[in-house]
């Protein structure tokens, strides 16, 4: 079990090495990533070494064409490319929603030959789920050290206003040039930081996964996030000044964060239950009408709020539980229906419901669960010792100046609250949160966040 990681001349990222014997299907990434000061000037050598064409439509918004859009335009156009812009203008931050989406498709014509994204999540996941849709190479310029999702197969987008997840196509191309990415706003900056950070949360929940319910577990993948975050908070001061140095070890970060989805196929790695938080304040600020947090700095608050619940689950005593009380306290299904369209209303629960099925638990798979995690605590106990000090990590994103609280992200107490009970609902992968409402654990574990719900 082991990788390297190393550069080519021209800037060319190469991870070589990754051996694995765990249960998981590999895939080796095939994806040429340029990291490095000034390898946007290389765009158009890139794109011909990959023969993906010479007519494209690249993809910006009125932000990002300023920023990157206007130059990669004219180095594709002055290199023969026929190249045809699509500037996506919004009054507000673009949104990876329907219209987005559709702005896109209907550009792109029949002798399109290619896309490419200039800028950071919201426009990359907009020109992905493109690309897989009509089966078109891609080429990624990104903007921001924001997020993860350069190396993502996977589009977090909206829908009437709801968050959903799509499968996109990963670039054949990610640009990556550090004098770009070191313009982008500080904000930015911390969201990028905040999503790496909610790594750690991931790695917990994904051996835990594999503790209850022999998930398959990939130690390599473990090993590339791991090594990644604590290396970034080993240099929060070079990223807070957004020197060269700073601003590699951040996007590397989040680029072997997504890599890690390309190995396997998912995104295990790199998000769960503080993922599930973030989308849940980003939804519900939108569908009423209000500013939703950057993703990344969601993820980095929620990432603080649910650290000290596996802290302290690693002291339980699961020999207390009493099987057949919890048994008699079961939510019927009709009853747990009622609660995700509380929660979530009725469009979103609809989807929740019809994608997770799995999550109607019958007593018997609940009750093997439950003897599962009595029976191999001490392994639950010791992948949560494995966490850094929280402190640690309030200290990083204190030195920053990134969001440290939900109120910093515009998140009122009551969504605040009922976020946290919700939390385990989002999706079926196996989190903490699920461990602890299936022991009937959740409800003392969350009692300062109260909720006025009755079923």
């Amino acid at each position: 079990m082991s990788y390297q990681l190393s550069y080519e001349a021209d800037g060319r990222l190469v991870i070589s090495g990754l051996e694995c014997g765990c249960p998981c299907e590999h895939n080796e990434p095939a994806q040429d990533i340029y990291v490095g000061s000034g390898v946007l000037d290389n765009i158009a050598r890139c794109i011909r070494r990959r023969n993906l064409g010479d007519r494209c439509v690249l993809v910006a918004d009125n932000i990002t064409w300023e920023v990157a859009g206007r130059r990669t335009f004219e180095l594709l156009t002055a290199d023969g490319f026929n190249v045809t812009p699509c500037v996506i203008r919004r009054d507000a931050p673009m949104e990876p929603d329907e219209r987005a989406v559709g702005e896109v498709f209907l550009t792109i014509t029949a002798d399109t030959q290619f896309l490419v994204s200039v800028g950071s999540g919201s426009i990359t996941d907009t020109v992905r789920v493109n690309a897989k849709r009509i089966g078109l190479p891609m080429v990624c310029v990104g903007t921001a050290a924001s997020m993860d999702g350069y190396t993502s197969s996977v589009c977090p987008l909206t829908l009437r206003g709801i968050k959903i997840h799509r499968e996109g196509k990963c670039p054949e191309i990610i640009i990556c040039d550090l004098d770009v990415l070191r313009t982008a706003p500080m904000e930015m900056v911390c969201s990028g930081v905040g999503d790496v950070l909610g790594k750690y949360i991931a790695k917990v929940d994904w051996i835990i996964g594999s503790i209850i319910n022999d998930e398959a577990y990939c130690p390599t993948c473990g090993e590339i996030v791991t090594d990644a975050v604590n290396k970034l908070v080993e240099n929060v001061d070079e990223i807070r000044s957004r020197s060269e140095k700073g601003m590699r070890i951040l996007i590397e970060a989040l680029l072997l964060a997504g890599i890690t989805i390309m190995i396997i196929g998912h995104t295990r790695a790199v998000a769960s239950v503080e993922h599930n938080i973030a989308h849940y304040w980003e939804m519900m600020q939108m569908m009423n009408g209000r500013k939703a947090p950057q993703h990344g700095a969601a993820v980095g608050v929620a990432t603080l709020l649910v650290w000290p619940l596996f802290t302290r689950f690693a002291q339980e005593d699961l020999s207390k539980l009493d099987l057949q009380a919890l048994k008699a306290k079961r939510q019927t299904r009709a009853e747990r229906e009622k609660w995700l369209v509380h929660a979530y209303g009725e469009e979103a629960a609809a989807s929740i419901i019809r994608e997770n099925e799995c999550d109607f638990l019958t007593w018997e798979e609940q009750e093997r669960r439950i003897r599962r995690a009595q029976e191999r605590f001490d392994q639950i106990r010791e992948c949560i010792a494995s966490l850094p000090p929280l402190e640690d990590i309030r200290g990083a994103m204190a030195r920053l100046g990134a969001q440290m609280t939900p109120a910093d992200c515009g998140v009122e107490e009551p969504l605040l609250n009922l976020s946290m009970h919700c939390a385990k609902d989002y999706r079926s992968r196996y989190t903490l949160f699920k461990t602890l409402d299936e022991c009937g654990l959740l409800e003392e574990y969350l009692k300062d966040y109260p909720i006025d719900w009755q079923a």
